[in-house]
């Protein structure tokens, strides 16, 4: 429950992102920006915990965290490049 409900991204994601979001739609279309946002978050909470489920026998191993690690630095390095090039750093 700690986890949850201190976490501050939650408040950021639901009230912040999603809420702005939201304004720009109006009567219908407000309800199925609502509804498709709860269906995303269902669709994606229980993905994380059956895909936590599937992938644990896996990921016991260190040669997979090690991957991991790698596969997201490299995301990482990607986006500050990007953002490096749009900001003319380059």
């Amino acid at each position: 429950a700690v986890l949850t409900f201190l976490n501050p991204h939650v408040y950021l994601d639901t009230m912040i992102l999603i809420g702005s979001i939201s304004q720009q739609f109006s009567g219908f279309y407000k309800i199925t920006f609502a509804l498709g946002a709860i269906l995303a978050s269902f669709i994606f909470f229980f993905s994380l915990a059956y895909g936590a489920k599937i992938l644990s026998p896996f990921m016991q191993r260190h040669s997979s965290w090690r991957t991991l690690d790698c596969f997201i630095a490299l995301i990482m390095f990607s986006i500050a490049f990007q953002l490096a090039s749009a900001g003319n750093w380059l």
